[in-house]
């Protein structure tokens, strides 16, 4: 049997790739991605190990293993922007040591995550007062808010699933998330509601809470898609739902 080498070439054509750190646990992020991230972009996601509850020690420990995790994307090339896939877990963390543990495993133009995502939202919509609602137990809370704070987003209405298990929150069903975030946002005083955890399906959600309320309404991945895809260069898809993908096509024409 003869061996026969093939001579070959290679594509010099590359799309702009992004790369993502989800939690283990996470059920949800890689589908919405898929269905609001332009086709111009490459998504490539690796996983970090979480606990099966959601509490402040378990978030902190993954500090320990995010450095490794994102050295499991690929490292032929320069990734147009990198997250760690995970909000109440970079208020826990903390935004800078996130981006610096992101950083130091693979190349990347830029880092981000959800809570820097939601900064940079609210500051395009001219948003500082959220209605936050969120699935986590009261110490987790209470960290994100203290951490939004100090970005300057305000809180003043606030109500949680106060859910423990991490298994538990992605099945969380649409009417519970749609009943309480009416509630909050009838309590008045606030910007725009801010739906929190990337495993928290809120995505398709985000009209009908915006045509009810009359806010914007703004979720993790959302606002974690469209600053990626904002990063990389690339206009979100209309498949983004909200006023913020509103706002991002407006800046494009």
């Amino acid at each position: 049997m003869t061996l026969r080498r093939f001579p070959h070439e290679v594509d010099p054509h590359q799309l702009a790739q992004i790369g993502l750190v989800v939690l283990q646990a996470d059920e949800t992020i890689e589908r919405d991605f898929r269905q609001v991230i332009p086709p111009a972009i490459e998504v490539l996601v690796t996983r970090i190990a979480s606990g099966a509850d959601l509490s402040p020690e378990s978030l902190s420990a993954m500090e320990a293993h995010l450095g490794a995790a994102a050295g499991l994307l690929p490292q032929r090339g320069r990734f147009a922007a990198v997250a760690y896939a995970c909000t109440s877990g970079t208020a826990q963390i903390g935004i800078d040591r996130t981006g610096a543990l992101l950083r130091g495993a693979v190349a990347t133009r830029a880092v981000t995550d959800p809570v820097t995502a939601l900064v940079a939202a609210c500051r395009a919509l001219g948003v500082r007062r959220l209605g936050l609602l969120s699935p986590y137990v009261p110490e987790v809370s209470d960290r994100l808010r203290r951490v939004l704070a100090d970005a300057g987003l305000e809180t003043p209405v606030f109500g949680s699933f106060e859910v423990a298990d991490e298994s538990r929150v992605v099945r969380i069903d649409a009417t519970s998330i749609l009943s309480a975030a009416r509630a909050l946002a009838g309590e008045g005083g606030i910007d725009a509601l801010f739906l929190s955890c990337t495993n928290l399906r809120t995505l398709g959600l985000i009209g009908t809470l915006e045509s009810q309320t009359h806010l914007p309404v703004l979720s993790s991945n959302q606002v974690l898609a469209w600053h990626m895809a904002r990063l990389a260069g690339v206009a979100v898809t209309p498949a983004l739902p909200g006023r913020l993908a509103a706002l991002e096509l407006h800046e494009a024409d």
